[in-house]
């Protein structure tokens, strides 16, 4: 069984004037040695939440863990610096009269000398540092400047290392080199980590799990994968990438809607009407004579062609195609999705599809139900 670094359980917090708690009711779990990325919209609590863990705020309610330590409870608070916790923030906040060396070492100095001076090595090691050891952070690049303020937050081997939003301060390049550097960095330096950002590519790309937060409060906690092509709301749908929704209707707890025929499993199949979620990418367009879309626009990005096909139904679908693919506006095209990947929502809440048929089973649908159409076909080029 995994040992857990951090434990929240039931923690709220309201700042003083505001309507709403910036944080209520939050519950989650960091396992020994994760990176875990909080994911959501600017002012959903994220940023709150890590400055609680950290110490910089004091809970309203609820109770929180560091190491299996209760750190912060009703009757408890231990301060920022007794919590073997390190915290990255957004501007580094690195020392200007410091060298890199001796940013590193500001937090050891409690340590023997040998023992300080043998750390700074081993982190000036780990970050590629040692050949700037000597030079001030405005000498620095910023991904440079972003690795020292790590070096200096490991420094004293917290238990958890904190990080707000640690690519904000870098242009689109260099981002993405340091996302892969930052992986590799913090995975051999073996420490827990704690990552809030509103980028959902850092989220996925970056941690072992992701935890979605909106409204001050996580809605599901999963790896990058499932919390991607399995969201439990449409609000978590919609925060992890681009969504279409396309409504099916149902009956006998067989659905059929323009992208094929499907059976919903269980008691959801007693639902009216549901709606499948689709992503850019799990679309795939064939030209077709009677299909039941029409490509309405096209632009080429690159490596891919995006296209936009109005359903049937009304909805408006974008996708993303290879070269290979080449359609023009006007065109109808058949719509198909990726079956291994679709997900049905009722209301706001994802259900369950037991299968996918290729045609709808009229012999499911309820006695003396007629099958009522679907909307009129598009008008076709």
């Amino acid at each position: 069984m995994e040992s857990v670094a951090v434990r929240l359980s039931g923690v709220s917090k309201r700042y003083p004037g505001s309507p709403r708690p910036a944080v209520h009711d939050l519950t989650l779990e960091v396992r020994s040695r994760e990176l875990l990325a909080v994911l959501g919209h600017s002012g959903c609590g994220k940023t709150t939440t890590l400055r609680l863990i950290a110490g910089l705020e004091r809970p309203d309610a609820g109770t929180i863990e560091v190491g299996g330590r209760v750190v912060a409870s009703p009757t408890r608070f231990v301060p920022p610096e007794a919590r073997g916790v390190g915290l990255v923030f957004q501007d580094y906040a690195l020392f200007p009269h410091l060298t890199v060396e001796e940013n590193i070492a500001f937090g050891l100095r409690t340590w023997s000398r040998t023992e300080r001076a043998r750390r700074v090595e081993e982190l000036l090691t780990l970050t590629g540092l040692t050949a700037y050891r000597a030079r001030y952070p405005h000498q620095l690049s910023g991904g440079q400047q972003q690795r020292v303020a790590i070096a200096r937050a490991l420094a004293p081997r917290p238990t958890v290392l904190l990080l707000d939003e640690p690519f904000a301060n870098l242009d689109a390049e260099l981002r993405q080199r340091m996302r892969e550097e930052l992986r590799r960095l913090l995975h051999d330096a073996g420490v827990t980590v704690v990552l809030v950002t509103h980028d959902r590519d850092e989220a996925l790309s970056l941690a072992d799990r992701v935890a979605v937060m909106l409204e001050g409060t996580v809605v599901q906690v999963d790896t990058p994968e499932r919390v991607y092509h399995e969201p439990k709301t449409r609000d978590v749908a919609r925060l992890l990438g681009q969504a279409s929704f396309v409504p099916a209707r149902v009956w006998g707890g067989v659905g059929r809607s323009d992208l094929g025929s499907f059976a919903l499993a269980g008691a959801q199949a007693t639902a009216d009407q549901v709606e499948l979620l689709l992503r850019p990418r799990d679309v795939v367009l064939e030209p077709h004579p009677e299909g039941l879309g029409v490509v309405v626009d096209r632009r080429f990005v690159g490596a891919e062609t995006v296209y936009r096909v109005l359903l049937r139904c009304g909805i408006t679908v974008e996708t993303s195609q290879p070269p290979s693919v080449d359609l023009a506006v006007g065109e109808r095209v058949e719509v198909r999705c990726n079956r291994a990947r679709l997900a049905a929502f009722a209301g706001s809440e994802r259900v369950g599809l037991a299968e996918l048929l290729e045609r709808h089973q009229e012999q499911e649908r309820p006695h003396g139900v007629p099958p009522e159409p679907l909307p009129s076909r598009a008008p076709g080029p």
